[in-house]
């Protein structure tokens, strides 16, 4: 444990360390920027709140503190999910402290954030799946549009994913992308016929818009790379367009495509493997969304589905849903 003489010394060394878990973070883990920018912002609100109770030395702060800075967040109406990423991000600094042999316990390791009430993802049904994509497009950004839309739902693409791909991931030939996922991981994804098709209508559009040195798939009307923001900005558009009745973004195209997928083959672990989820526990959060689409049917069409029983069979379908046995879908 570090030694300290004066304040000074201890708050230099508490921002010693900080960026040296930066660094790691950075360097060895391979964090996404964004990922970067969010553990960066929680350390530096922690590092704030134990300066003001005259802790200047990180190395100093036991459990007590991590509660206290805990309640104070919950005070100023911090949700319960935000407090449970900044807890997760200062008791992975605790833990590389610790690994460095720094300090001797992590204080954060007993110290549990308050309950969540986990959400089910919502997502399209086939019917409004071909709805989206049902439209014919007619100018070069809405071949790009459609063809987004049809590799997210093909491949199940995170949003990141699809606005990094640069062309040479994308093998027409072979049906196949390449994806370079979280923690810097690759793995190689089928690409449906549709898809396929409106790839390489889009590409060949490309060809009249991008600038020169450019090398990602979607551009936008500048031929540069297209932001996250637009793609959200467009699908919720064409969603509107279409007249859908649901907000349509892009995360909800990679929940569709796992729930498909998961309810016509049955394979988790397929699944697992091409959503590039590291632990099959966050997979399973589909499994639970094909129950939920089977009890509809069931209550729909079934002789015996008592209409009496509906509402108590949603509340208990419902309430087993809300414990901390779903880890937050990425």
């Amino acid at each position: 444990m570090a030694v300290v003489t004066s304040p000074e010394a201890g708050q230099q060394n508490t921002q010693k360390l900080f960026q040296r878990y930066l660094r790691y973070l950075k360097d060895e883990r391979r964090y996404s920027p964004a990922t970067l920018d969010s553990y960066q912002r929680d350390l530096h609100q922690f590092i704030e709140f134990i300066n003001a109770v005259n802790v200047t030395d990180c190395c100093d702060v036991d459990s007590l503190h991590i509660r206290n800075y805990a309640g104070s967040r919950r005070r100023r109406g911090v949700s319960a999910r935000s407090l449970h990423r900044c807890l997760s991000a200062i008791r992975g600094f605790y833990s590389y402290l610790q690994r460095e042999q720094l300090v001797e316990n992590n204080p954060v390791a007993d110290v549990s954030g308050p309950s969540i009430q986990k959400k089910l993802p919502k997502l399209l049904d086939v019917d409004e799946i071909n709805r989206l994509l049902n439209e014919g497009p007619q100018n070069p950004l809405k071949l790009r549009d459609y063809a987004m839309m049809e590799l997210m739902y093909s491949s199940g693409l995170r949003l990141a994913e699809m606005v990094n791909l640069n062309v040479d991931a994308i093998d027409l030939n072979q049906a196949q992308v390449q994806v370079l996922g979280k923690g810097s991981k690759t793995r190689y994804l089928p690409i449906g016929s549709n898809a396929c098709k409106a790839l390489k209508r889009w590409l060949e559009a490309r060809n009249n818009i991008v600038v020169e040195g450019e090398f990602a798939v979607f551009v936008n009307n500048r031929g540069k790379r297209l932001s996250p923001r637009a793609v959200q900005q467009r699908m919720a558009q064409i969603g509107r367009e279409q007249g859908l009745d649901k907000h349509v973004h892009p995360h909800m195209l990679r929940h569709s495509f796992a729930s498909h997928l998961l309810e016509s083959s049955g394979d988790l672990r397929a699944v697992q493997e091409m959503l590039g989820h590291a632990d099959i526990s966050t997979t399973q959060i589909y499994t639970h969304l094909d129950f939920q689409h089977l009890a509809q049917v069931y209550d729909k069409a079934h002789p015996r589905a008592r209409k009496s029983h509906h509402a108590d069979d949603q509340e208990i379908t419902q309430n087993s849903f809300t414990d901390n046995s779903f880890p937050k879908d990425d």
